[in-house]
């Protein structure tokens, strides 16, 4: 019996399933594969990896001095690799035998200090970026930019006459004018104060999801990575200790550092049970872990503040060491009968003193084991 032909509805039900999944499928703008780059005899990048796919914006979170700068300056080709690759859109741009000029590489830049022309106006230094564009396109794009940034009303405004945060913009809308394959952006929020820094960590988000960016900045600021970025890289001394999502660096650290590093929190030690719960000073904690730790195995345990409920039954009795009042929320360290600390985040009208003992009970749901070292 010869083979039933595709009829014509039946085709395009399979063409546009095809389109779907192409459409699905994530396009890696940004590849890194164990790069490591040194000054000297230091090592300032140690065999870091990672992927950034089109219209991402990930985010490199560390204290100052672990490499995150040089990491930024390595994609934009400011630096020589010692080892590994960067591709861009699969096109390899630097390795130990191969370094694409920064001009060559389609990347887009916005530097800490915003690097703005005082001469010349905003819709000038935004047009700067745009050199090799047609003249008569180039009005355009200018115009297109200033909406984006909302920035339509200070066009013929000079760097000095507009604030800190309209500077910000500028400089973001100059770095998108050309439509770079990637924009790198060293620590955009620096230079402004907290609430102005808070508030324009979700516009530079929707200003960049708006245009389809792909991005990767680097910052020592956890709320503004958690703010802005969709995958985020935790450094230390050179080497990236995680890649993921704010949630996964959260609620699923895939190291005793991580877990410290991100979000606030403490490691309580504990022992294996041989019914799979773990004993700490808290009592017996219970939930998923780690199947391969022996029974009777030292552990550490991460509790967050918001797992320690206060004035609960089948409770520990705790002291309090230190509280520091956040508004609608009190942050306590407490120590444990056994000397043990922990942290609590309760509502702010449960207010106690430092030195009160209060009851205490763990609502723990899914531990976060790490094995001590033998």
């Amino acid at each position: 019996m010869p083979d039933r032909p595709i009829g014509h509805d039946e085709s395009n039900f399979r063409m546009h399933n095809c389109l779907d999944e192409k459409k699905d499928m994530k396009q890696p703008v940004l590849q890194i594969d164990k790069i490591s780059q040194s000054y000297g005899p230091q090592m300032v990048i140690r065999e870091l990896s990672l992927q950034l796919d089109k219209g991402e914006i990930g985010c490199l979170l560390g204290v100052s001095g672990c490499g995150k700068t040089t990491v930024l300056r390595t994609i934009a080709g400011f630096e020589r690799l010692l080892d590994g690759e960067i591709r861009l859109n699969e096109r390899l741009v630097s390795s130990p035998l191969l370094h694409l000029p920064p001009a060559k590489r389609g990347i887009g830049m916005v530097f800490q200090d915003y690097a703005l022309f005082p001469h010349l106006s905003v819709a000038q230094n935004i047009a700067f970026g745009l050199r090799g564009v047609e003249r008569e396109l180039k009005p355009l794009r200018v115009q297109e930019m200033l909406k984006l940034v909302g920035l339509e009303k200070e066009r013929d405004r000079y760097p000095h006459e507009i604030s800190g945060g309209q500077q910000q913009r500028v400089a973001l809308a100059r770095a998108l004018a050309p439509q770079p394959e990637l924009l790198l952006l060293d620590e955009p929020f620096s230079n402004l104060d907290v609430t102005l820094r808070e508030r324009l960590s979700m516009e530079v988000r929707d200003i960049l999801k708006a245009n389809g960016a792909t991005a990767l900045f680097v910052t020592h600021n956890q709320h503004e990575a958690f703010a802005v970025a969709d995958r985020i890289g935790v450094m230390d001394s050179g080497r990236l200790r995680q890649w993921g999502t704010a949630f996964d660096l959260y609620h699923a650290p895939s190291d005793p550092f991580v877990a410290c590093f991100v979000g606030e929190g403490t490691l309580l030690p504990g022992t294996v049970r041989k019914d799979g719960g773990v004993e700490t000073a808290l009592g017996i904690l219970r939930g998923d872990f780690s199947p391969g730790l022996a029974e009777g195995r030292a552990v550490r345990v991460l509790i967050r503040p918001e797992e320690i409920a206060c004035n609960s039954h089948d409770s520990v009795s705790a002291e309090i060491v230190r509280r520091s009042f956040r508004g609608g929320d009190i942050l306590y360290l407490l120590r444990l009968p056994n000397e043990d600390l922990v942290q609590a985040l309760v509502p702010s009208h449960l207010s106690y003193d430092v030195g009160d003992l209060i009851d205490i009970h763990p609502k723990v749901r899914d531990l976060v084991v790490f094995p001590v070292k033998e």
